[in-house]
């Protein structure tokens, strides 16, 4: 799932010990219910130090295993003019049924829509255009973010910026795999950029790669998609590395509210069922991501008031949808890897 960088800042130190300088809406694990953050902080004190834990690094492989599986399926079931609401139920219902969790609700971005929107219950949207689907697996937490870009148009006129995205994205790879822990961000973003520019496109600038942790999808390093001029190793740990490519300015900004939603502090409501609501979330699912429509689909209409009444109260916060600044399509590729003893493995791959 795509992460934005609204400050431009990366991080003071990386790998084991990295944590973000910039103050933005991300989820913690810190600020939500004492109860989680125990859980989580038991098992491990960072996502580094657990990866020399092999149990830990066969849930990373298996949550990269189902992500294989899940984008043939995905890949499978989206066509033009099907309804976005049928791939996402679809895709989320598979993820289920190969014994994973949804890491997030799946993100599907038509044209200039970089990231950050899910249907609802009964959406009228259907594919079409230039597809983006953002979609992440779960094993106990251990996470696997992965993205892909299908042209739906009859003309295949995307077909270029989609192979964009897709080589900087093997760029970037190979950077990782040449210099292992020791990948500079700005090496990393060069590549990108580099790519991306060399089909006469501008990587979109104030998106990223990201770090992985322990149901925490956006944690510890932002990588930038350009060359930063930040000397900063990327380290040991699990990453997601994630090019967009536009013909446009390479600038997103927030737009509307895109369905999906997040804790943001620990807290609670008078209202009885709205508690019930955060319950069931933080039971299911602890720091990550959650969806409009997975509420509705477990609480109904009330579940959709409960919702509102905890926005109010500022324990969630609604992701925007992230829009390219002149409304040129994106095109957006995306794998997630892990960083261990001197080795780079690619999950799924």
């Amino acid at each position: 799932m795509t992460e934005k960088d609204y400050s431009g800042a990366t991080t003071s130190k990386t790998g084991k010990n990295a944590k973000t300088n910039a103050n933005s809406s991300k989820p913690a694990a810190s600020i939500v219910k004492k109860e989680v953050k125990k859980e989580i902080e038991q098992n491990e004190e960072s996502n580094a130090d657990i990866l020399s834990n092999k149990e830990i690094i066969e849930n990373y492989r298996k949550a990269g295993q189902i992500s294989k599986q899940i984008r043939e399926y995905a890949k499978s079931i989206i066509k033009k003019d099907v309804p976005l609401a049928e791939i996402a139920e679809k895709i989320e219902a598979k993820i289920i049924e190969l014994g994973a969790e949804i890491a997030f609700p799946i993100n599907l971005g038509i044209d200039d829509v970089a990231a950050h929107y899910t249907p609802i219950s009964h959406d009228e949207q259907k594919a079409n255009g230039l597809l983006k689907v953002d979609i992440g697996v779960s094993i106990g937490g251990y996470i696997s973010d992965f993205a892909f870009s299908m042209d739906l148009t009859p003309e295949k006129k995307y077909t270029k910026l989609i192979e964009a995205s897709e080589l900087a994205l093997k760029k970037a790879v190979e950077e990782i795999k040449k210099n292992k822990e020791k990948a500079t961000l700005s090496e990393i973003g060069k590549a990108i950029q580099k790519a991306i520019e060399s089909y006469g496109f501008s990587p979109v600038k104030n998106l990223s790669g990201h770090g992985l942790e322990r149901y925490d999808v956006h944690s510890g390093l932002t990588i930038p998609n350009y060359e930063s001029q930040s000397e900063k190793e990327l380290g040991e740990g699990a990453f997601a590395i994630e090019p967009f490519a536009t013909a446009g300015n390479g600038i997103v900004y927030d737009g509307a509210g895109g369905s999906i939603f997040h804790i943001t502090r620990g807290g609670q409501v008078r209202d009885s069922f709205a508690r019930q609501v955060l319950e069931f979330i933080l039971d299911e699912k602890k720091t990550l991501p959650f969806s409009k429509r997975e509420i509705q689909k477990k609480f109904g209409t009330r579940g959709l008031l409960a919702l509102r009444n905890l926005e109010q109260a500022g324990i969630i916060n609604e992701f925007s949808q992230l829009i390219e600044e002149s409304h040129s399509p994106i095109s957006q590729a995306e794998i997630s890897l892990i960083i261990f003893d001197g080795k780079v493995e690619v999950l799924g791959e």
